[in-house]
């Protein structure tokens, strides 16, 4: 019987923003042998709030590891290369 009992194996969703999409999806496809991850990350974009033109937009790059096997600092140096950055929350 289950009754519900949360996975032996926890994760956690880490957020890297970047400006532009090719540099995204590069970050996506790097980011799985950088951080041994089970899948690429997926890209999405994300407009910046209240902004019309569509060239403010935005690209996250998620990234879902096993709970503490990431450090911000590891996620902060690894966006940099992109001129990007770790959304901490």
């Amino acid at each position: 019987m289950d009754n519900g009992a949360v996975s032996s194996t926890e994760s956690e969703t880490h957020l890297l923003v970047i400006a532009d999409r090719e540099d995204a999806e590069a970050a996506a496809r790097e980011a799985v042998g950088a951080f041994g991850l089970a899948r690429e990350p997926e890209v999405v974009r994300d407009a910046l709030a209240g902004e019309d033109d569509a060239e403010d937009a935005q690209w996250l790059v998620v990234v879902v590891a096993a709970a503490g096997t990431l450090s911000a600092g590891a996620l902060d140096a690894f966006a940099s290369r992109w001129d990007g950055w770790h959304e901490a929350e």
